[in-house]
């Protein structure tokens, strides 16, 4: 899949919200998150991981970036952000929704995509929490069929390592989301310079589905 990106100043950034102007304020927000050294602690034992956005857990994340976002860009976002919001169907939540129900702007699942742990041993059980296409194990494809109001849209943010780059499960992710859903045109930010010392770069990125967007998107 083609895909380009390249940097928007922000004076010529409306207040209408884009995909790619949400993919790039979630990667700043990140970076800015990431700066003030936020402490993550084990959920079993309470021992405190090293300093960074890295070793926080997905939902704890999702919170502090929509915290971020609010005060980023606050013209953007002042029609709301919640989180958790309750699909029409089952028990599960979406991540992250922009506005006001029933007819959300956007409606996002939001994705941590960490190969490594703190420690910087492999995350074993990380590609099932993407790839995934059974609905009790909480993957990134399962805004597909949600029945939420609004654009839709897939976040994935993670960490790139030397020898694991994110590249390989976002493609994956891409082939097996088509059999179900048309995605969008990839969006894609990076951010980089992370203070911990094993999650020290990474991107985030975003589609929209289904599809309404050019071929090509300006990051």
């Amino acid at each position: 899949m083609a895909y380009l990106f390249l940097v928007r100043q922000r004076s010529e950034i409306g207040v209408h919200l884009d995909l790619i102007d949400f993919v790039q304020d979630v990667a700043t927000s990140i970076k800015r998150i990431d700066e003030r050294r936020p402490r993550a602690a084990n959920a079993r034992t309470g021992a405190l991981y090293q300093p960074g956005i890295g070793p926080q857990p997905e939902t704890q994340a999702v919170n502090l970036i929509v915290s971020e976002l609010a005060a980023l860009v606050p013209e953007r976002y002042a029609s709301g952000l919640r989180v958790g919001v309750p699909y029409p169907v089952g028990r599960q939540k979406c991540d992250l929704c922009i506005g006001s129900s029933p007819h959300w702007e956007w409606a996002a699942e939001v994705k941590m995509l960490r190969l490594m742990g703190d420690n910087g041993k492999p995350n074993d059980n990380m590609l099932m929490h993407i790839l995934s296409p059974y609905p009790n194990d909480r993957s990134a494809v399962k805004l597909v069929e949600s029945g939420l109001g609004g654009r839709k849209a897939i976040l994935i943010y993670g960490f790139d390592y030397p020898r694991l780059p994110m590249d390989p499960t976002i493609e994956a992710f891409e082939i097996l989301a088509a059999r179900w859903v048309t995605l969008s045109t990839r969006a894609v930010c990076a951010y980089s310079d992370l203070v911990h010392p094993v999650h020290r770069a990474g991107r985030v990125f975003g589609w929209e589905s289904p599809s309404s967007l050019p071929n090509i998107i300006y990051c």
